[in-house]
């Protein structure tokens, strides 16, 4: 296998000691209570902002997929004639 030039090789990382499914458990609920959990009114807050911009969003691609129809379609004219 070729290696760069000057380039130290590749350490392999040592394994990590495998863990009981209880610990596992264990770790994954000190995870989550670490977790900053937003709020209702935040979380609606947003859910009302994501609806907003997705409509926006679908509003202009509609448009501009109209505009690029209509382009279409006439440039298809012009060439059936």
């Amino acid at each position: 296998m070729a290696t760069l030039k000057g380039a130290a090789p590749a350490k392999a990382e040592p394994k990590k000691p495998r863990v009981t499914p209880g610990e596992f458990v264990n770790q994954v609920r000190a995870e989550t209570a670490r977790v900053a959990w937003p709020t209702s009114a935040e979380t609606v807050r947003m859910t009302v902002m994501v609806l907003i911009m997705t409509t926006v969003l679908a509003v202009f691609f509609l448009g501009v997929d109209q505009v690029l129809g209509r382009i279409v379609r006439f440039l298809l004219s012009l060439a059936g004639q």
